[in-house]
């Protein structure tokens, strides 16, 4: 068969439902062998946007997500999108259409070194060069994708070698099974928790990966253990119905006070990704003891030096460490000074009637309107830190929070993916009015694709998060401000509906008829963001590097 055929045929192999992607003049072929496939090629109109849509479909199913790209500018537009699934570890397979390889040994129209390009941002980027080679790579590209920890591969598939011929077939695919630690390393972990004062667990991206979600439940009824949640980790432990949960940190170097780390002598580590929230902001005297359990051994950094690895399964070791530990662990801490202080703040706004909007109020607002197994796409940007901090999740990969990377422009494309991953889940891209514009043109995407979802607009006019630290630093902004189009003629010219929040009682009715409406909808709501100062005055110092 022809090459590009068994290209496809190796991804339908892989059980990969979509691609997101541009067709270009390099990649012909295989987008002709995708009309004889059960996968469904979902037309992007920027190849950004289908980047961050594979991105965030990985991370909500485990499955890689796949974009595709034609050569040259085509693939570098998928860059950022890449970059930013291989940082949060949500799993990716990116494929580039590439010139001849008649051609790639000189100077010539629209060619670059891609392998080049996406080797630092990927586990793994390689060129098919015979068509012999394409099962094998194919299949490395998505086990590496899906392997602890998940991250991004890249293929580079050029033009010439699709239209060859090839008697190979699809290669099995296997499932990744992950062993349990070392019984005395069990043991060694147990009688540093039990002879701890202040044990505290740190719950992260990984454990959401792991499905630990029970796991820690059932550590946490039988062992009194409060459990702090990075952003990436919302979810993993009922806020509310959880009197251990002690709310996400990450936010800001008060968090070290607030999340009781300051006060914790064993920190348990649980699926912690290094880059979620720095060890040299909750540990920056390098006195805890640390337990870190996760699928890989740690980084290694002066500030994160594990007592104990166990490595492999983590919900298994859990569950193996918590019956090691032969006596229920009671209370140990007295005070919450972030859950209390979270729910106080919650509570204050949640009838607020200033205008424009507080964000503590659209949050409230937001988190009324959408039922609990419900999906919101925070972008990135000042509104990215209250819904990190106060909007409660109840389940895992209801909020999803681009992180290490922390791409702009996530939130519409992603939102059109999880809208696909789960068609029967409310799904709300919560933006800023700068994220937004960054790839709104996905709105005509979601409206060809049916996929009705909720665009939650916080509209303050310029780079506000921006303009935040520079007068805490400068006392004074620099070229921050912008001006926005009619945001509700511009959702119209789309065939969607538009709405203009014009006071604070309207949001939630608008946002709960817009969950049910079989369309797209675009809320466009002023915030005041002057309440920026107010969330680090209850929740600790803000850090001029927040994204440290």
């Amino acid at each position: 068969m022809k090459a590009a055929k068994l290209f496809v045929k190796c991804l339908e192999n892989e059980g990969v439902e979509y691609i997101f992607g541009i067709p270009g003049e390099e990649n012909l072929d295989i987008m002709d062998a995708l009309l004889d496939s059960n996968i469904q090629f979902i037309t992007t109109r920027h190849e950004q946007g289908a980047a961050f849509m594979a991105d965030v479909y990985g991370r909500l199913t485990g499955k890689a997500g796949v974009c595709m790209s034609t050569l040259g500018p085509g693939a570098t537009n998928l860059v950022t999108g890449v970059a930013d699934a291989n940082m949060d570890n949500a799993p990716l397979v990116a494929i580039a259409g590439q010139a001849a390889t008649t051609r790639l040994h000189k100077e010539s129209h629209q060619v670059v070194d891609l392998v080049s390009m996406f080797k630092p941002i990927t586990k793994y980027a390689t060129q098919i060069l015979e068509p012999e080679t394409i099962p094998e790579v194919v299949r490395k590209a998505f086990k590496l994708a899906e392997a602890e920890k998940p991250g991004a591969t890249f293929i580079d598939f050029p033009e010439n070698i699709a239209e060859m011929d090839s008697d190979e077939l699809p290669l099995p695919t296997s499932a990744n099974r992950l062993t349990m630690a070392d019984a005395d390393l069990l043991k060694q972990a147990a009688d540093l928790i039990k002879n701890a004062k202040y044990p505290l667990i740190l719950a992260g991206n990984g454990a959401v990966r792991a499905h630990a979600r029970e796991d820690i439940l059932a550590f946490t009824q039988r062992h009194a253990i409060p459990v702090v949640n990075t952003f990436m980790a919302k979810g993993i432990i009922p806020f509310f119905k959880n009197s251990m949960a002690m709310g996400t940190a990450g936010l800001q170097k008060g968090d070290y006070e607030n999340g009781g780390f300051k006060q914790a002598d064993v920190v348990i580590c649980v699926g912690f990704d290094m880059v979620e929230y720095h060890p040299h902001l909750w540990n920056p005297s390098r006195s805890h003891t640390i337990i870190h359990i996760d699928t890989k051994k740690s980084e290694v950094d002066n500030s994160y030096i594990p007592a104990v690895e166990l490595i492999g399964n983590i919900g298994r070791n859990l569950v193996a460490l918590g019956e090691m530990i032969e006596e229920p662990i009671a209370p140990s801490f007295t005070e919450f000074p972030l859950r209390d202080a979270m729910i106080a703040e919650m509570n204050r706004c949640a009838n607020s009637d200033a205008w424009p909007m507080l964000p503590q109020k659209i949050i409230w607002d937001l988190r009324t309107a959408m039922k609990k197994a419900d999906i919101a796409i925070s972008d990135v940007g000042a509104h990215k830190m209250w819904m990190a901090r106060l909007f409660r999740c109840d389940e895992p990969n209801t909020c999803i929070i681009s992180n290490g990377f922390a791409g702009m422009g996530i939130a519409v494309p992603g939102a059109v993916a999880a809208k696909l991953a789960y068609p029967d889940k409310g799904v709300v891209a919560v933006t800023g009015d700068a994220g937004f514009m960054m790839n709104s043109q996905e709105i005509e995407t979601a409206l060809r694709c049916q996929t009705p979802i909720v665009i939650l607009i916080w509209n303050d006019s310029q780079y506000g998060l921006i303009e935040w630290k520079q007068k805490r630093r400068f006392g004074r902004s620099a070229f921050i401000d912008f001006k926005n189009p009619d945001f509700v003629t511009y959702a119209q010219s789309f065939g969607a509906i538009g709405v203009r929040i014009t006071e604070a009682k309207q949001l939630l009715p608008e946002l709960q008829k817009a969950l049910k409406a079989n369309t797209v909808t675009v809320i466009d709501c002023p915030v005041d963001y002057s309440e920026n100062d107010q969330l680090t005055k209850l929740l600790g110092n803000v850090l001029s590097e927040i994204e440290d």
